[in-house]
């Protein structure tokens, strides 16, 4: 009896101390940088702290689950009972932070089970498959730089202003215009990608400048807008 208490007590413990340490550390390591991999990479109005430090916990404790689990069917229909009754609230704003919380986890379980390889191979391919999908802009069809919003007297030419758009950026795009209530003026608004050799603040104050016009906005919407 004493000795298959004994077999049973091994057979849990399929881990040696060595391995489970290296297995935890290689998890903290590959988690912290798939977590700057999104950190550098975000694009958007979205970011999070506390959604970049849980990829890095995601990934430790997927890992030290997986070494919990090992081998036995058991624990693993256990585990799933006992984390069956924690609820999750938060919504995912992106649905490519989905793809990060899915990559840590996919590291953490091949770190928990000493696929060191599988473990690195892959957090290697999900880091470059982030920056080169930052990198070349995959996806978009269309991205705004700026928004321009001004107004703009009824009475006056509309070509000045119109020049100095052009003249500032090398796209420019009327996305809105709202005739105010008393039929003096027009609420303008344009997306815009500037010229290499200009700066918003040459935009907006050339725009100042322009006869009729008033009340310049320029709003920084860089990887904001996706049309």
């Amino acid at each position: 009896m004493e000795n298959q208490l004994l077999t049973a007590a091994g057979n849990m413990l399929s881990y040696s101390y060595q391995e489970m340490l290296i297995n935890i550390v290689l998890a903290t390591i590959l988690g912290f940088f798939i977590a700057i991999a999104y950190r550098y990479t975000h694009k958007g109005l979205s970011y999070s702290q506390s959604f970049t430090q849980t990829i890095l916990f995601v990934s430790v404790i997927v890992a030290i689950v997986m070494m919990v689990i090992g081998s036995s069917l058991a624990k693993a229909f256990a585990l799933v009972g006992a984390l069956s009754i924690i609820r999750f609230r938060t919504v995912v704003k992106d649905t490519r932070d989905t793809a990060f919380v899915f990559g840590a986890l996919a590291v953490g379980m091949a770190s928990g089970t000493s696929n060191y390889f599988l473990a690195l191979t892959g957090a290697i391919f999900i880091i470059l498959i982030a920056l080169s999908l930052y990198k070349f802009n995959f996806g978009a069809l269309y991205k705004s730089e700026f928004i321009l919003r001004f107004t703009f007297g009824q009475n006056y030419d509309s070509s000045a202003y119109l020049e100095l758009i052009n003249e500032h950026s090398k796209r420019s795009n009327m996305l809105h215009i709202e005739p105010s209530g008393d039929g003096e003026s027009l609420r303008l608004t344009y997306d815009i990608t500037l010229k290499e050799d200009t700066t918003a603040e040459k935009l907006t104050k050339a725009m100042g400048k322009v006869e009729g016009t008033s009340e310049v906005v320029l709003i920084a919407s860089k990887s904001d807008v996706d049309y």
